[in-house]
């Protein structure tokens, strides 16, 4: 069953089962826009004037017939105006989790819970007909930048244990902790080129690189055929 919003959260609703799939979609981000501005204890004209301040406005009475379900249409870039206004990402307005349990995820697909539909839309669930792997190239490497800085970070952690260490064992201690990180950040950081190598294979652009990664990529005139054989 499908859920509907009322004053104090969400009910269920049978009759909005017979609406269209992108009414479902419409009526949801509207609810959700609704819920907020409550929580946040605003009026509409407070969040038409929070819109306007962002440097696209929504008017008042847009914002009320979206609520009340009489507006016909809710493009892509108010969802992330209104986001942004109600101090919030776009994607809890499409799929607020913990607010709506199932969610109709495209035309003539049974409800499926909102959680997995938001990790559909974001792409940390793999389409089954997904062709294009940009993103999960990007992905992966998010994931490798995140182990690699954890790695350098705890390498000059115990580099600076090995320096103050006041006595030979805690410094001897410190010496095999230092070895272990510094061989992670290592391999962090080849799969981390990996990646990026993939990227660019792809005819991407890789993320700009934190200074603590900065020798991850080589130097302009170096092959980077040669860097990886290293």
């Amino acid at each position: 069953m499908t859920q509907r919003r009322s004053d104090h959260g969400y009910e269920e609703d049978t009759e909005a089962d017979d609406l269209e799939w992108e009414d479902h979609v419409m009526a949801t981000v509207a609810g959700e826009v609704r819920r907020r501005r409550r929580e946040l204890r605003w009026s509409a004209q407070d969040l038409a004037d929070r819109c306007e301040e962002i440097g696209y406005p929504i008017p008042r009475n847009v914002i009320a017939n979206m609520e009340s379900g009489r507006r016909a249409v809710l493009p892509l870039v108010e969802v992330m105006v209104l986001a942004k206004a109600l101090r919030m990402s776009p994607i809890s307005l499409i799929y607020p989790v913990g607010y709506v349990d199932d969610i109709r995820q495209l035309p003539y697909q049974d409800p499926q819970p909102a959680w997995d539909a938001l990790q559909w839309f974001t792409g940390n669930s793999p389409a089954e007909d997904a062709t294009d792997h940009m993103l999960d190239h990007f992905l992966a490497h998010d994931l490798e930048l995140r182990s690699a800085l954890a790695a350098v970070e705890s390498e000059d952690y115990e580099r600076w244990k090995v320096k103050t260490a006041p006595n030979r064992v805690q410094r001897e201690a410190a010496e095999r902790a230092l070895a272990r990180y510094a061989d992670q950040a290592a391999n962090a950081k080849h799969e981390l080129r990996r990646h990026r190598d993939a990227i660019r294979e792809a005819d991407g652009t890789p993320p700009h690189l934190p200074s603590p990664l900065a020798d991850v990529d080589p130097p302009p005139d170096t092959d980077p055929t040669e860097e990886n054989d290293l």
